[in-house]
């Protein structure tokens, strides 16, 4: 991983900008391939840093998840009946930590479907590439509730569950960026440069989220951290020198 100035003072600046985390505790975050249902401790933890450079503090305010991936709904009939919301999704590293679901639906909805947002304590500052890790989180709804499905919102994607009890999944993005340092940033519309092998070429059609590309002339006129936004930085050839989830 690169060990750049930007990432470490990026994250200096956040850390002391950004308040403390909610204390619910949840699940914490799993590599992207672990096996659906694997369980994981309670407390947050710091992904690994470059010799000389902090590691991205934990704790920070709680934000959507980059990607809701699927959506289940249990029915027990046992106790008098509880239905169970089951969601899994991907966070940007393992700085994430308490995964859970926040109801914004009040009252009967008119189209009978629960929204929720599935969100997540976020880093406390800018964060290193790295691949995404996978979360998820439960919430029990008591017997006799009026809805007749349930919309999980990330920060990139919602899914609707239209059934109870059911399943619905959304294909996770193709690309994490964890391996795109000192490879050839290709905008959209662009094609790569002749003789550029596929697998040194990072597509920006790929990276399906927030993103901010910062070229050798330009400059950055506000730094508001995003922990869901992906800070790319480009060399005069368009290569990508560095970057960060800021």
């Amino acid at each position: 991983m690169t060990q750049s100035k930007f990432v470490a003072l990026a994250s200096l600046v956040a850390a002391g900008l950004l308040g403390s985390a909610s204390h619910a505790q949840q699940q914490q975050p799993t590599p992207g391939g672990s096996p659906p249902g694997q369980q994981q401790g309670q407390q947050g933890y710091p992904g690994g840093a470059g010799p000389g450079q902090p590691s991205p503090a934990v704790g920070g305010p709680p934000a959507p998840v980059m990607f809701v991936t699927s959506v289940e709904m249990l029915r027990s009939d046992r106790n008098g009946g509880l239905d169970v919301v089951r969601v899994r999704g991907l966070v940007t590293g393992s700085s994430w930590s308490q995964p859970h679901l926040v109801p914004i639906t009040r009252g009967p909805p008119r189209d009978g479907m629960l929204d929720l947002i599935f969100q997540a304590s976020a880093p406390a500052g800018a964060a290193e590439l790295g691949p995404f890790m996978t979360v998820d989180a439960i919430l029990p709804i008591e017997t006799g509730h009026p809805y007749k499905g349930v919309r999980v919102r990330g920060g990139n994607n919602a899914i609707s569950l239209k059934a109870i009890p059911g399943y619905a999944e959304a294909a996770a993005p193709k690309e994490d960026c964890a391996k795109c340092i000192g490879k050839v940033f290709v905008a959209k519309g662009a094609n790569p440069p002749a003789g550029a092998a596929a697998d040194n070429v990072v597509r920006e059609a790929d990276l399906p989220y927030t993103l901010r590309i910062i070229k050798p002339t330009d400059g950055i006129p506000s730094y508001a951290v995003d922990p869901n936004r992906l800070t790319l930085l480009l060399s005069e050839d368009g290569r990508i020198i560095d970057g960060a989830w800021d």
